[in-house]
């Protein structure tokens, strides 16, 4: 009985974080989603688009995962420049996604499934380096 509770904890710690991380992030990629789907279609190309929509989404989250996810173990503002600095890597890796996956002709026509694709690639890239801006690890 022992095990299946030290289980249930390894589990719970495994598995919690990773949903509190999932939580901010839907509300940061809602956000990104649907501004990036009304800059596509009324003003800018997919790459301007996603630039805008991306940073001001990389904002948002930023700050629910301070409030929601991790702990920070340093300053917030070293906290800070870490997250900004792993969030400019992925602005520049989700915008080289979205312009290659715009050279296929359906993808572009139906931005909503671009953005989708890339948002998926994306959340790991975004859950390790985040995980480790705030906490170190």
């Amino acid at each position: 009985m022992e095990t299946l509770v030290k289980l249930y904890f390894m589990v719970l710690h495994f598995i919690v974080p990773k949903m509190k991380f999932a939580f901010t992030s839907v509300v940061a990629t809602a956000f990104d989603y649907i501004l990036y789907l009304i800059l596509f279609y009324n003003f800018f190309s997919p790459e301007v688009s996603n630039i805008i929509s991306y940073s001001c989404a990389v904002l948002l989250n930023f700050t629910l995962q301070k409030k929601y996810v991790f702990r920070i173990k340093g300053k917030i503002q070293t906290a800070f420049l870490i997250s900004m600095m792993f969030s400019l890597i992925g602005l520049v890796l989700s915008t080289i996604l979205i312009s290659a996956l715009n050279t296929i002709d359906v993808l572009f026509h139906y931005q909503y499934l671009t953005k989708v694709i890339v948002t998926g690639v994306m959340f790991f890239y975004n859950y390790y380096t985040k995980r480790f801006a705030f906490e170190g690890r």
